[in-house]
């Protein structure tokens, strides 16, 4: 089966599988102007966090093109104005903060170097945001490959969410790994938590692996703990959308009770993740920002309502995984091992460069 590609950028804008329509559907959603791109992150349209950094270097580039016509005193301001609106679309993912300052950085240049408003200036930017997602997709490709190393044959695994080609540029992180393990005839299998309340994994995880072949067993999220008391699961592989610099991670709202519960039972638990998912300015997951959605998403399920009027509704999009629950870390560079706050200081001070454990 070939990839899915979930993101494409030509004549001047940008077309995203909009998974909110999947599984019944198979639609794009195009962004013309940056204001698109900001709203297709904050309505999930696209999600996952290395494919919303690249989204929004898309919006950058698009930014660009829509202010050429300003001049050099207002274009600035608006710029900063769209770069802004851009990286509050989501708050958790710091892979969107990460692509918005290197787009940043990549416009403050090309200012610098005496390129103004217009369409060269716009070009260069379109250039940055394809060298995101390029490198996007070349480190989750490294990164299946890593991770593949630490899953044995016909190991079942368990996940949470939607980690594949529709959250990731390439193959995907979590499912990147799953994904290459099949690939090598590994006989695995995996049983995927549906994810309440969005239902990722239902409606996107499950849809993804199908089209793969990998044999997958949709289940309700509280069935895990059953499955593992029972010893039916080998391993826990989820993604992250922000991992901070002593290897707390957060991710999708369930990810932290399935680490307990993989700790009790004595079940390897990975994290997988680009390097640009490491947020090494946080100390720990309790400086992570959790973003908070609206209640209708639990009060209500393809549109139909389940809940009281009025009824009220906490609704984090992600919780916190505590590092000491959290067996290792995979990156495109490697798998890393605890003390994570040792592994990660080493990663920070050689950029770019090493392979393997670290």
């Amino acid at each position: 089966m070939s990839q899915i590609i979930a993101m494409e950028y030509a004549e001047d804008r940008l077309r995203l599988v909009d998974q909110r329509r999947l599984p019944g559907s198979y639609e794009f959603f195009e962004c013309r102007t940056y204001r698109d791109c900001a709203f297709a992150i904050k309505d999930m349209v696209v999600r996952g966090a290395p494919a919303i950094g690249a989204a929004a270097a898309y919006g950058a580039a698009l930014a660009a093109s829509e202010f050429s016509s300003l001049g050099a005193a207002e274009f600035g301001p608006a710029m900063r104005v769209a770069l802004d609106e851009l990286r509050r679309a989501r708050p958790t993912a710091v892979n969107l903060s990460w692509a918005v300052d290197r787009m940043a950085c990549a416009l403050d240049k090309a200012i610098a170097g005496g390129t103004g408003p217009g369409r060269t200036l716009y070009e260069r930017l379109k250039a940055e945001a394809d060298a995101i997602l390029a490198d996007e997709t070349a480190r989750s490709e490294r990164l299946s490959e890593h991770g593949n190393a630490l899953i044995p044959d016909g190991a079942a695994i368990l996940t949470h969410c939607n980690t594949g080609s529709l959250a990731v540029p390439g193959p995907g992180t979590a499912l990147g790994m799953i994904k290459a393990a099949h690939r090598a005839g590994k006989g695995v299998s995996v049983y995927a938590d549906e994810t309440r309340p969005r239902l990722q994994g239902a409606r996107l995880t499950a849809w993804e692996l199908d089209r793969e072949g990998v044999p997958v067993t949709l289940i309700a999220d509280s069935v895990a703990a059953t499955l593992m008391r029972d010893g039916k699961i080998g391993l826990v592989v989820v993604g992250a959308d922000r991992i901070a610099a002593n290897g707390d991670a957060a991710n999708k709202i369930g990810t932290f009770m399935l680490s307990v519960l993989a700790a009790r039972y004595g079940v390897p638990f990975y994290v997988a993740a680009p390097v640009s998912t490491i947020d090494f300015a946080c100390p720990s997951g309790d400086a992570i920002e959790i973003e908070e959605r609206t209640a209708d998403e639990v009060t209500t399920i393809e549109g139909v309502r389940v809940a009281p009027d009025g009824i009220h509704v906490y609704n984090p999009a992600f919780d916190v995984t505590p590092a000491e629950y959290i067996t290792a870390i995979v990156t495109e560079r490697g798998v890393l091992r605890p003390p994570f706050a040792e592994a990660i200081a080493a990663l920070r001070a050689t950029p770019g460069a090493g392979e393997g454990v670290l």
